[in-house]
C-alpha cells in the first residue's frame, strides 16, 4: 500500500515520487496536505529548515517537478541581491514562453516594479487558475538585503492578489529571521536528520549491477560503522561510498574471497577507512589522486598535513604567494636564479657554499625579505601571468592578519616593506600539496 495518497494526483506519479524521496514520505505528505488541489488557494508563505544534507532542497525540486507543479527555484547565495534575485524570479516565470534573449531584458529596481512585472508574468504564462511556487534556496541570505524583502516575500500572495506560495529553505530556525518589528509568520516545518537505518536504506539503492544488493548493503553496514559518529552528511557519505568500493571489491576481484566472507573483506578496507577518517569533508586531493594512492598501497604517513588543523582555506593566488615568501625565507639570495630562471647555464651547489655550508637554513628559521623578491618569485613559480593588482597586495595584507607572514622593521618609503614567513615545512608542503606544487624541489635545504 502506498504512502503517497491525494485525489488530485495520479497514483502513478505519487507511486513514482515515493520511490524517488525514500525516508522522507512523512514530510512529502504533509506538503502535499498544505498544497492541495492546483487550483485552490495554499498558504502564502512555508518555511522549511533542517540540517545540511535533510533533503530539503532534492525533495522540493523532485516533489515539484515530478507533479509538474509550475514553480520557480533560486538558490539565494548565487543571486545575492535584492535586484538580482527579483530579476531571476520573472526570468525563470517568462523563459517557458519567450526567447531567452527577450527575457533577459527584464529589469526590476523596486519591489514595486516586481510586483506589477509579476502580475504581468502569470498572466501571459495563463497561471491565474493554478498555485504557482516560489522556491528560495539558502533564505538565510535574505537578512542581509533591504528589510522590506524578507515581509514581503511572505505576504507576496497579499500584495499580488494572485495564487502563489513562497518556499523558503534554511539551515536556521525562525526565529533568527523574524525581524524586530514583526512579520507575517509562515508555515514552519522541520526535516529531522536522517537516522542511520534510513541512511542505510538511501546509500544502498546505489548499489552497483554486478554485485548484489546484499554484498552491497553489508559494505554500506561497514561505511556507516565507522563513519557515522562524526560525518552524518549523506553527500559526504556517498561520496566515500563510491570511493572505497572498489577497494573493498579487491578480494573479491582477485579471487581470495567470495562475497560472504565479511571477515576478510574487513580486514582488506579497514586501514583505507582509518586514512580516509583523515580527509573527511576536506578536499586537498581529488578522488584520482586518492585512488591512485590507495591503488600504490600508500601509508598513512602520506597523508600528513591533510586534516582540519594543519591549514586554513585560501585563496587560489595567495597559496601561491605563502608558497613564495617561504621559498624567500628559507633560500639564500643568491640560489634564486638556479631556482627560477630557465636559463641560468652551469652553476654548481659548490659556488654557493660557504663556511656554514653543513648549516640547515631551516634550523637558522626564516630569514626577512623584501616586498620585490616576493613578487618576482610569485610570477615565476605561477603558470598563468599574475599581474600586480591591487588584489595581490591586499592578499599578501591578508596573510599578515592571519599570522602566515609578519612584517619585519618599519614601513620605510625607501626601502619598502620587509617580510618573514611563519608557517612550518609540514603547513606549507600541505598547502602546495592543494596546488599541485612540488616545494621541495625549489628548496636549497633538499637539494
Amino acid at each position: 500500500m502506498p504512502n503517497l495518497e491525494h485525489p488530485a494526483y495520479p497514483a502513478s506519479d505519487l507511486l513514482h515520487l515515493e520511490s524517488l524521496v525514500p525516508c522522507r514520505e512523512s514530510q512529502v505528505s504533509m506538503l502535499l496536505s498544505i498544497f492541495g488541489e492546483r487550483q485552490q488557494f495554499s498558504f502564502p508563505s512555508i518555511f522549511i529548515y533542517g540540517h545540511t544534507s535533510s533533503g530539503k532542497t532534492y525533495v522540493m525540486q523532485t516533489l515539484l517537478t515530478t507533479l509538474q507543479l509550475p514553480h520557480v527555484f533560486v538558490n539565494c547565495m548565487e543571486y545575492f541581491t535584492s535586484r538580482l534575485l527579483l530579476e531571476e524570479i520573472l526570468i525563470q516565470l517568462q523563459s517557458s514562453s519567450t526567447d531567452r534573449e527577450q527575457t533577459c531584458s527584464v529589469h526590476c529596481d523596486t519591489l514595486n516594479d516586481f510586483v506589477r512585472l509579476f502580475k504581468q508574468a502569470v498572466v501571459t504564462q495563463e497561471l491565474q487558475d493554478q498555485t504557482l511556487y516560489i522556491v528560495l534556496d539558502r533564505a538565510e541570505q535574505l537578512r542581509e538585503m533591504e528589510a522590506n524583502i524578507l515581509p514581503a516575500f511572505l505576504r507576496l500572495q497579499e500584495l499580488t492578489d494572485r495564487n502563489v506560495t513562497v518556499v523558503l529553505l534554511s539551515e536556521i530556525v525562525w526565529e533568527l529571521f523574524r525581524p524586530n518589528v514583526g512579520c507575517f509568520e509562515p508555515f514552519t516545518m522541520y526535516f529531522p536528520d536522517y537516522s542511520i537505518g534510513h541512511l542505510q536504506k538511501i546509500l544502498s539503492q546505489n548499489h552497483p549491477p554486478e554485485y548484489s544488493a546484499d554484498f552491497y548493503s553489508a559494505y554500506i553496514n561497514i561505511l556507516l560503522g565507522v563513519f557515522y559518529m562524526v560525518c552524518r552528511d549523506l553527500k559526504e557519505l556517498q561520496h566515500l561510498a563510491a570511493l572505497n568500493f572498489a577497494k573493498y571489491c579487491e578480494p573479491v576481484v582477485r579471487g581470495e574471497a567470495n562475497e560472504r566472507d565479511t571477515r576478510k573483506l574487513w580486514k582488506n578496507i579497514e586501514p583505507h577507512l582509518k586514512k580516509a577518517m583523515q580527509t573527511v569533508y576536506l578536499r586537498e586531493i581529488s578522488s584520482s589522486q586518492w585512488e591512485r594512492l590507495q591503488h600504490d598501497g600508500g601509508e598513512p604517513g602520506q597523508l600528513k598535513g591533510l586534516s582540519a588543523h594543519t591549514h586554513v582555506e585560501l585563496p587560489y593566488y595567495s597559496k601561491f604567494l605563502l608558497i613564495a615568501a617561504y621559498l624567500a625565507s628559507y633560500n639564500p639570495v643568491r640560489t634564486d636564479k638556479r631556482f627560477f630562471l630557465k636559463h641560468h647555464g652551469k652553476i654548481r651547489k659548490t659556488n654557493f657554499m660557504k663556511k656554514h655550508e653543513k648549516t640547515s637554513n631551516h634550523l637558522l628559521g626564516p630569514k626577512p625579505f623584501p616586498l620585490d623578491r616576493l613578487l618576482a618569485i610569485l610570477y615565476s613559480i605561477v603558470d598563468n601571468r599574475v599581474a600586480p593588482t591591487a588584489n595581490i597586495f591586499s592578499q599578501i595584507t591578508s596573510l599578515v592578519t592571519l599570522q602566515l607572514l609578519s612584517m619585519v622593521g618599519q614601513n620605510d618609503q625607501l626601502d619598502g616593506p620587509r617580510y618573514k614567513c611563519t608557517v612550518s615545512l609540514d603547513f606549507i608542503r600541505a598547502i602546495a600539496r592543494t596546488v599541485n606544487f612540488d616545494i621541495i624541489k625549489y628548496l636549497y635545504d633538499f637539494l
